[in-house]
């Protein structure tokens, strides 16, 4: 296996693509939560200002009653 954390470190002289690896991955799902989170506050901003403008008292529509 590994004689010591350097050895696992250095993922047998692979480590700039396991490490690169995971690096990217982490920036990736970090940007996505960001931007999930951005477009999450945008969709209800719009509906709030939709909801507002029309002066509707509806909550849920669709529903046939």
């Amino acid at each position: 296996m590994w004689d010591g954390i350097g050895d696992f470190l250095a993922m047998g002289g692979h480590w700039p693509y396991v490490w690169g690896s995971y690096g990217l991955f982490a920036l990736l799902l970090a940007a996505e939560l960001l931007l999930q989170r951005h477009r999450h506050r945008r969709t209800r901003t719009v509906l709030n200002r939709r909801f507002r403008r029309t002066g509707s008292t509806r909550t849920h529509q669709g529903t046939g009653t």
